[in-house]
């Protein structure tokens, strides 16, 4: 059995003792009110299989009164009856855009698409050998509207070759650089090149896992918050990975450049592998967002892994920063830390974008 269909050369091919079946949120009365509705601060379990199988496509969109409802609602899996998730991750954040923002784009693992970004895909391969379930629970004082497709594909068996996929999000608002306020006051620029970054013990950690798997790729989404006329371009972090107790060192040039851009970039682009959803106001102001998936190079771990980045050169920079990052590896998985409650989870309103 292979993972699946890899391009259009091998559509063609039929499958055997494969079943193509969806939960999906359809009025079961036959009328047309195909939603569901999570009360709020309630949970409510999207699907619970029992069999073998992949999800292929998750569909979803939402509404809610809360303008904040993309990171108050929180969507958890869990794979093969373990007693904790695979994946918990605000919902919009799993769907590829940070700040509690919907915006269209397209990647080939994930997408939101019209209108106005607010029709959420994700084509992720997700194995399961005896059960997979999955649920939104609603940490917002208003209603959630939800309307979702769940495609999968059931199976007699999986091969145990399969890893599990895995999400977590992580915020760290602000990141410890240099004090903002200071560096106003004497004018000084928010980083100096000359500074080095030895130990990358204060790096920005998007992941850390324990087992045998790969590194599928991330989001990161920063709020600069430092205001100024000069340059404030908040890269120039390099990414630094480690795999096996430090046995492989992945290091890097810059936050553009990780993210498969180059030299400062402002513009909003999408691509399959890479882009930038949201790319800031003027001099590179407020909310920025970029994704890089390792669709054709996945980042293979056998013990553990670190996947880390500089806030800024040698971590001088202290904006507020936010990242998902996906993975596959065997079970068990180290147990996630406690995710961040809604209050720390609100996206920044200040300060502002400048035109």
């Amino acid at each position: 059995m292979e993972f699946g269909f890899n391009s259009l050369s091998n559509l063609a091919e039929i499958k055997k003792k494969v079943w193509r079946k969806r939960i999906s949120s359809y009025d079961r009365e036959g009328k047309n009110l195909d939603n569901i509705r999570i009360k709020p601060n309630e949970t409510f379990e999207l699907c619970d299989l029992k069999k073998s199988g992949i999800i292929r496509h998750i569909w979803m969109t939402l509404a809610s009164r809360d303008i904040h409802y993309l990171r108050k609602a929180v969507l958890r899996m869990w794979w093969d009856n373990e007693l904790n998730p695979s994946i918990e991750c605000p919902v919009g954040d799993f769907f590829g855009v940070g700040h509690g923002q919907t915006v269209n784009y397209w990647s080939l693992p994930l997408s939101m698409g019209p209108r106005d970004g607010r029709g959420f895909n994700c084509w992720f391969p997700m194995p399961f050998s005896a059960n997979a379930k999955i649920e939104i629970e609603n940490e917002s004082e208003e209603e959630l509207v939800v309307y979702y497709y769940i495609e999968y594909e059931e199976y007699n068996e999986i091969e145990e070759s399969f890893g599990r996929f895995h999400t977590t999000w992580k915020r760290e608002n602000p990141c410890q650089g240099q004090d903002y306020e200071k560096i106003r006051k004497m004018n000084w620029k928010p980083e100096m090149f000359s500074r080095a970054n030895l130990s990358h013990e204060n790096d920005y950690i998007l992941l850390e896992a324990e087992g045998e798997g790969h590194y599928v790729g991330c989001h990161v989404d920063i709020h600069n918050l430092f205001e100024t006329e000069r340059m404030n371009w908040p890269g120039e972090g390099d990414d630094y990975i480690e795999i096996d107790d430090g046995e492989i060192i992945l290091y890097g040039t810059g936050t553009e450049d990780y993210f498969c851009t180059a030299w400062s970039p402002s513009e909003y682009y999408c691509s399959p592998y890479f882009g930038i959803t949201l790319p800031g106001g003027k001099n590179w102001s407020g909310k920025i967002s970029y994704y890089r998936y390792h669709i054709e190079d996945p980042i293979y771990f056998h013990k553990n892994i670190k996947v880390k980045i500089e806030h800024g050169h040698a971590n001088q920079r202290s904006d507020d920063w936010s990242s998902t990052a996906y993975w596959y590896q065997t079970e068990p998985h180290k147990k996630f830390e406690p995710l961040l409650s809604v209050d720390e989870r609100l996206p920044r309103d200040e300060p502002k974008e400048f035109d």
